[in-house]
């Protein structure tokens, strides 16, 4: 390695500080239901538990496991609590050699049968195969195999939105959205101190423990996550682009250090998103999954996400037909008239009980079949038809 790739190298590492290390500790220990499906009990499982039960017995099947860590929004939390925008799901990173479709079905079954470890003892084990604990436990089994990426990724179900992630990366081109998502902690060293140490750790008494930016320079990426900056690079590498992340950013009070960049990089991510959810349906079932997924307790926050997304799609989007366009934008008009129904927030308005939304076609203002209501909400932006959006259905 030369001089210059080892400073680089460098400038992604940084060890943990003493408050640091408490905070991934209490992470690690925190007990963690997955709820079943149907009839099957919840479990609950410390992450440092199943960390410690899957690399085990991927090890005693051969599978070298090179290295676990903690990613995602976890990390940054326990890097610096006050981020603004807390953590749901639990992203743990295996570091194996996939380098076949033998060694994928091998890490899936590995996973589904240290499941079986965590069933209350009164549970009966003999019957229940690997299939049955898919169904009940996961909620999302992902493989992903090309050229640049071999991975695979089950998600444990958790009916808070607090998902347990299990990742197998073999490699990864794009391992990061923005700088402030991009930070990993290697968790080897202090899972070796809880199997080797009888004494418990202080200040003056810790395992040492890395953490790493794989943005590039992680005294860039902290000072963005402390001081609520947005940056990225080369948004179309994302799948999705950012797009839904980056309002959720600017929702939760981070901003760019740069407006005119950043509305370049707006249309980049529009276009990456349209390409990979280039139909209508696709999108509502990707924003409500967005919604549901990271404003679980933050309903409140859901329509104030819609309308930044409304208005960086009106602005950014140059790869849509005039008409594809209206339509994205009559669909997140749509779902954010549902938030405010749900949190009772539409204005009353007499003699209206719900509303529908009417064909294509009816774009005369006095179309004979259909009465007009000439209103509303004040909290929607207008769409671009020239039909009125919605009706009353009495």
């Amino acid at each position: 390695m030369s001089s210059s790739d080892a400073s680089d190298q460098n400038r992604r590492l940084c060890v943990l500080s003493w408050d640091q290390v408490q905070r991934l500790d209490s992470i690690l220990g925190e007990a963690i239901p997955i709820h079943g499906r149907g009839n099957f009990p919840t479990l609950s499982m410390q992450p440092r538990q199943i960390v410690q039960v899957v690399r085990d017995r991927l090890e005693e099947k051969g599978v070298s496991v090179q290295d676990v860590r903690l990613n995602g929004s976890a990390a940054s939390h326990v890097l610096h609590q006050d981020t603004g925008l807390g953590y749901k799901d639990l992203d743990l990173i295996f570091g194996v050699s996939l380098k076949d479709d033998q060694a994928f079905r091998l890490v899936k079954d590995v996973v589904l049968d240290c499941l079986l470890d965590f069933l209350p003892a009164e549970v009966c084990k003999e019957r229940i195969t690997a299939l049955t604990l898919k169904e009940a436990y996961v909620q999302k089994l992902v493989k992903v195999c090309n050229d640049t990426d071999r991975w695979s990724l089950i998600s444990l179900c958790n009916n808070t939105g607090k998902n347990v992630e299990l990742k197998f990366v073999d490699s990864l081109r794009r391992q990061f959205e923005f700088s402030v998502d991009s930070f990993q902690i290697c968790l080897d060293s202090l899972l070796l101190f809880d199997r080797c140490s009888e004494t418990a750790m202080a200040e003056s008494f810790h395992p040492t423990v890395l953490g790493e930016s794989v943005y590039g320079n992680f005294e860039e990426a902290m000072g963005h996550l402390c001081h609520r900056i947005i940056a990225t690079r080369n948004p179309e590498e994302i799948r999705g682009g950012g797009l839904l992340k980056y309002c959720h950013l600017l929702v939760r009070g981070f901003r760019p250090t740069s407006e005119t960049v950043m509305k370049t990089l707006q249309r980049y991510m529009c276009s990456r998103f349209f390409i990979d959810f280039p139909e209508i349906g696709e999108q509502e079932r990707k924003l409500e999954a967005y919604l549901q997924n990271h404003f679980s307790g933050m309903e409140h926050k859901r329509y104030e996400c819609l309308m930044t997304l409304y208005h960086v799609v009106n602005e950014s989007t140059v790869c849509l037909m005039s008409h594809e366009r209206r339509q994205t934008l009559s669909l997140i008009s749509m779902l954010a008239l549902r938030v405010l129904a749900e949190q009772n927030a539409i204005p009353t308005i007499t003699n209206v009980t719900c509303y529908y939304q009417p064909a294509p076609y009816v774009r005369d203002i006095n179309f004979s079949n259909y009465y007009i209501a000439h209103v509303q909400s004040p909290l929607v932006p207008a769409c671009s038809n020239s039909y009125q959006t919605w009706l009353p259905c009495n």
